[in-house]
């Protein structure tokens, strides 16, 4: 395997994004050589986008709220993120120099808002702590016996090691790198993988051609949406083809659950969250005094216009003929049919990934002895608000331990914070 000036072994980690970067930080400071191989001419490149609207790092609601938003995977991730949690996330990202706050929904940012200033002190620190990047390298297989193959200089390079961490990321935004490349030669090599699909990404719907002149691009705040017994408040945006955004990521589980069995999901928008049906009913029997029903329901309910033309989308009958105990009811109910999800490339995240049989409790490979793996190339699934970039710095940690612990012949200790 490699093995740096004095001898001792190097530890190669494939993926440059959060996970692979704070493993990094976690064996260099057990004073072991790294070398982190990524495909991009630069490190973090996902990270970076991310970034772009402000770098959402984690959330600081309790834990036990925070763990429930992985699904399924909460029990797995559970010691991960209890291990480095919100907490050691908030001073490891202290330690760089870079302060943070939490905004008024509970979501964690740095003071700076961005990514870049955190990940330029970030990749000067790991350089300083000997660790070495290598740029334009495309994993493309391998295994401990030939050696772990990548694509570079137009041609292939083997680099032999006893000790390796993917974090390759999911299959969204393959043009930043993470492509799912990677699922086909751990797919040959025995590694049982749940496909990957798309995760907080926009959904489709077959809008009218009004709604969609008019209103794409336009929000829908301050509302209520229920789908499979789910039932957020959040805010949506229409686009052309249908929705995206914050309530729409946080169901996203619901809505890929329900398209994959019954073709369509019903999504339920409640245009008026806080106001009961009979309070409802009350305010919408008063004389309009010739008003129209736009004007009124705008300066009675504050509604919007895309709202309002929302609830005529859901209806087929004209509103304005209704009573007012109909009309409470559909301003209260909207149904709108989804009918798929946007392309893969165009997600935030990837649910699906390696399977938790597929891993030992240090995250490393039973096909592959040697070979660990964190961040979103594991089977979890999270909505956007912390959750996602959290997972990808809990699991970096908690391999990169295992890696530690592997190398000395003993077990990973319980707590990795900083």
């Amino acid at each position: 395997m490699p093995v740096s000036e004095n001898n001792s072994p190097v530890v190669t980690i494939v993926g440059g994004g959060p996970a692979g970067l704070i493993a990094a930080w976690v064996i260099a400071r057990h004073g072991v050589k790294v070398d982190i191989y990524d495909g991009q001419p630069t490190m973090g490149r996902k990270f970076l986008m991310a970034g772009r609207g402000g770098l959402n790092l984690t959330h600081s609601e309790t834990i036990e709220r925070f763990l429930g938003r992985y699904g399924g995977a909460s029990d797995w991730l559970s010691p991960m993120v209890d291990a480095f949690g919100p907490d050691h996330l908030r001073q490891f990202v202290h330690d760089l120099g870079q302060e943070t706050f939490v905004g008024t929904s509970g979501r964690v940012f740095p003071r700076c808002f961005k990514a870049s200033p955190l990940l330029r002190v970030w990749l000067k620190r790991l350089v300083d702590m000997g660790v070495t990047f290598h740029p334009r390298h495309r994993w493309i297989g391998g295994d401990q016996q030939s050696g772990m193959k990548f694509e570079h200089g137009g041609g292939v390079k083997t680099v032999t090691t006893d000790n390796v961490l993917l974090c390759l990321g999911g299959g969204s935004w393959p043009r930043l790198g993470s492509d799912g490349g990677w699922v086909t030669p751990l797919r040959l090599a025995g590694v049982p993988i749940a496909p990957l699909v798309a995760s907080n990404c926009a959904v489709n719907v077959d809008w009218t051609e009004h709604m969609c002149s008019r209103f794409a691009g336009m929000p829908l705040k301050r509302i209520g949406l229920g789908l499979a017994g789910a039932r957020i408040r959040s805010e949506v945006v229409i686009t052309s083809a249908g929705l995206e955004g914050t309530g729409i990521y946080a169901l996203s589980s619901e809505i890929r659950n329900q398209l994959d069995k019954d073709g369509v999901a019903i999504l339920e928008i409640d245009l008026v969250p806080d106001r009961s049906i009979d309070d409802l009913e009350h305010i919408l029997a008063e004389d309009r005094r010739k008003k129209s029903l736009s004007t009124f329901l705008t300066r009675r309910l504050k509604l919007s216009p895309q709202a309002i033309a929302l609830a005529h989308e859901g209806y087929s009958a004209a509103l304005g003929q209704v009573n007012a105990k109909q009309l409470a009811h559909c301003l209260k109910l909207i149904p709108v049919t989804i009918t798929g999800l946007a392309n893969m490339d165009r997600a935030i995240s990837t649910a699906g990934g390696i399977m938790r049989n597929g891993v030992d409790d240090q995250l490393m490979l039973h096909a592959l002895p040697g070979v660990f793996v964190a961040g979103e190339m594991l089977d979890y699934d999270a909505p956007t608000g912390g959750y996602l970039l959290q997972a990808a710095f809990s699991t970096g940690c908690w391999a990169a331990h295992g890696i530690i612990a592997r190398m000395r012949g003993g077990s990973s200790p319980l707590n990795l914070g900083a």
